[in-house]
């Protein structure tokens, strides 16, 4: 699903788009999500933390990601990876605050921002003029060599290249989906809300229910019971079709969280629901650590 299909946030006085709408990768919010709900807004400190913007060569391109990782030793081996990728909206605010509650965790947590050469995800002033402007044109076999240029790039800056794990959100979960099937290396997964099936196309070749039977690391999927864009019975289609995919499909997990919408993990905006996104929060660390990435 595209955010398309997402209620907006309600207006809040405290929270301007002056304030939060600013190119640096990792600050700010998407001008298509202003404003956000201040109320619910969870912000977690960089204290203790090495956290900040940081470049990715892939190719002669230089991609700009967001990287949070323990200030202290490694280890002899490095810090466990996890790659976090982002909603349609790009690497703002909320997806930097992701990736420093993973580094709490003992985790070097990276996101890239992986629509850049397509355009600034932040800057479109609705989602529909974002989806059709910048996502549509992102080619999945140009994700998947970013994220492989981005867990390349952990591996040689202090994270353990055999410890590797990826998440994502809404078009990031489905991304998270195909990445566990794209490559080897990868240990575990978790994919929040990412639709499961759709119509092939030259960018989208194939979807998260075309690759069960090349998954090579099992998928933790976490999904809402009332998403409108990510019906229940695509949710058991996926389900059957993993029982009858590779081994590590056959491992893989869906949960469905009673009455939540799609969105229940973004605390910035209506859909935020509490109760739920700390459940498979705790629920993705254990399914990480359960297979070695932690």
């Amino acid at each position: 699903m595209l955010e398309q299909e997402i209620d907006k946030p309600t207006a809040t006085p405290d929270y301007s788009r002056r304030d939060f709408v600013r190119a640096s990768v990792g600050s700010g919010f998407a001008a298509a999500v202003m404003p956000v709900t201040a109320q619910t807004l969870v912000s977690t400190g960089s204290g203790g933390l090495v956290a900040g913007p940081v470049t990715i060569p892939v190719g002669s391109f230089q991609m700009p990601a967001y990287r949070a990782q323990p200030d202290k030793p490694a280890g002899k081996n490095g810090f466990p990876v996890v790659l976090v990728i982002s909603e349609i909206f790009g690497v703002h605010e909320h997806i930097a605050d992701l990736t420093r509650r993973l580094a709490r965790q003992g985790y070097l947590a990276i996101a890239p921002e992986l629509f850049i050469r397509q355009g600034d995800a932040k800057a479109a002033v609705d989602i529909p003029t974002l989806v059709r402007d910048v996502i549509s044109k992102v080619p999945d076999a140009q994700v998947m060599a970013d994220l492989d240029a981005t867990a390349a790039w952990a591996a040689a800056n202090g994270g353990d290249a055999t410890r590797l794990a990826a998440t994502g959100m809404c078009w990031g979960g489905r991304i998270t989906w195909l990445y566990a099937a794209h490559n080897p290396k990868i240990e575990a997964a978790a994919a929040w809300y990412g639709r499961l099936v759709g119509e092939a196309s030259a960018l989208q070749p194939k979807h998260p229910i075309d690759l069960v039977g090349s998954l090579h690391a099992p998928v933790l999927g976490l999904y809402a019971e009332k998403d409108g864009g990510i019906p229940l019975d695509s949710v058991d289609k996926m389900k059957a079709a993993l029982a009858q995919g590779s081994a590590a499909a056959r491992k893989s997990e869906i949960v469905v969280f009673p009455g939540t919408q799609h969105g229940f993990l973004a605390d910035y905006r209506p859909s935020f629901d509490r109760q739920a996104a700390e459940d498979a929060w705790k629920r993705m660390l254990a399914w990480f650590e359960a297979r070695g990435v932690a």
